[in-house]
């Protein structure tokens, strides 16, 4: 029961959001708030959950002041909520986040550790910091809204330019935009690589439940899913999670590619990606994994050491909610099957490859801009790790200039992934 004496919603419906057959008979999205105010939502693929044996715990006791609730200066006059502010670079037209909030955020990883629990982790009674996130004393996937965000819409809150000492060189503008965090799991000792590809597919449903409904939210301009994974990427939570940051602006990176898609369509009519796709399948060599609905090769111009590109098969899917459910099991599967193999890519000499670093990128079309028709939905997966014991490090050229030394050649990767395992992976 929740707390309001109504029995749970056995799947939770919205106006964008629409479950395909398994995930309405299979997976459960429950949804409550946090004490501070921020949207949590359970996914359950439990079955207990699923049918409504049990529900889950949907109040969060700590004592959280409202995150939208006046302030005081300190002079201790009350002020609004603020959003954080973000500042365009007049050399490069890059909108900057500026984020202050996170500078407080908890540290459980690494020799900067500023904390010893985990707040991703399932609640322990006794433990106040353990006595974090997640209501509950068990999940099976949850997403919910960053307690330390680089972007936030604050209700109410009427947008404004102004500018850096009062010069027009410099916009400054809230950062209008959301972050929230996906856990895959709640064991904070597993990593996504031993995660089944059942529960990955509810991480793909969690995805695409988010796609949808933050692309509906006023001012979002793109839904950027990611996964930063191991220390030497900067992870400060070791808990196996992702997250999903959606931009008030088109990001730098995507407004690149939408220069470079658009201009081929308009040169050639045709879409760019699909016949990147098409290519690099007759060419055939750097394609290292596929089954019915993705390919995963390595691109022809691979900057990092170790980069895969995922891609579905079928054509004009610009986001991941538009997949269908045989395309939301098979990405389940590749993914697994990637993340698996980019583990065993680097032999320490025992066979047992290694925790592998590596940033998993969604890229999919941005939500308003009308270049969107002419891309395609697709993963960008790379590690900077070069060797078992080595990284590479962007330096001078690439951090300066931006202009990217590869240290091996996509030929490389991809025939080490092929005495990893075969290309076709599809299940019988």
């Amino acid at each position: 029961m929740s707390q309001s004496g109504q029995e749970q919603p056995t799947q939770y419906h919205t106006e964008h959001y629409r479950p395909g057959a398994y995930a309405a008979d299979h997976i459960r999205i429950t949804p409550t708030t946090l004490a501070d105010g921020r949207q949590f939502f359970y996914f359950d693929d439990d079955p207990a959950y699923v049918s409504g044996a049990k529900t889950r715990e949907l109040h969060d006791p700590r004592p959280l002041a409202d995150r939208f609730g006046p302030g005081v200066d300190t002079q201790g006059n009350p002020v609004a909520p603020q959003a954080p502010q973000m500042r365009r670079d007049p050399l490069t037209g890059d909108w900057i986040p500026m984020s202050t909030a996170r500078m407080n955020r908890p540290i459980t990883a690494g020799p900067g550790a500023t904390a010893s629990g985990n707040p991703l982790a399932v609640r322990k009674p006794g433990n106040p910091y353990q006595d974090g996130e997640v209501p509950d004393t068990d999940y099976n996937v949850v997403v919910f809204e960053n307690r330390f965000p680089s972007m936030m819409q604050v209700p109410g809150l009427k947008l404004s330019t102004s500018y850096v000492d009062g010069n027009q060189l410099w916009p400054v503008r809230e950062a209008n935009g959301r972050c929230e965090v996906v856990c895959f799991d709640p064991d904070e000792h597993s990593l996504p690589a031993q995660l089944s590809v059942k529960r990955l597919r509810t991480v793909v449903e969690a995805w695409a439940f988010r796609t949808a409904e933050l692309s509906a939210l006023e001012g979002i301009e793109q839904v950027f899913p990611f996964e930063n994974h191991g220390q030497e990427i900067g992870v400060t939570l070791a808990h196996p999670h992702g997250q999903i940051y959606s931009y008030p602006f088109v990001a730098p990176r995507m407004e690149a590619e939408l220069k470079q898609t658009q201009t081929y369509h308009e040169r050639t009519g045709g879409n760019l990606l699909e016949d990147i796709l098409a290519a690099e399948l007759e060419a055939g060599e750097r394609i290292v994994m596929r089954n019915y609905s993705w390919v995963a090769y390595v691109p022809a111009a691979a900057r990092w050491p170790l980069e895969v590109h995922v891609v579905p098969v079928r054509d004009g899917i610009l986001t991941i909610d538009q997949l269908n459910d045989q395309e939301r099991w098979d990405l389940a599967e590749i993914y697994s099957a990637l993340l698996k193999r980019g583990n065993a890519f680097f032999d320490k000499g025992d066979g047992k490859g290694m925790d592998l670093p590596y940033i998993s990128a969604w890229h999919q079309a941005p939500v308003h801009d009308e270049r969107r028709a002419n891309y395609r939905l697709n993963l960008q997966f790379f590690s900077l790790r070069r060797d078992a014991n080595k990284v590479k490090h962007l330096a001078g050229s690439e951090s300066g200039m931006g202009v990217w030394i590869s240290d091996t050649t996509p030929e490389l990767i991809a025939a080490r992934f092929h005495e990893i395992g075969p290309v076709d992976i599809a299940q019988a």
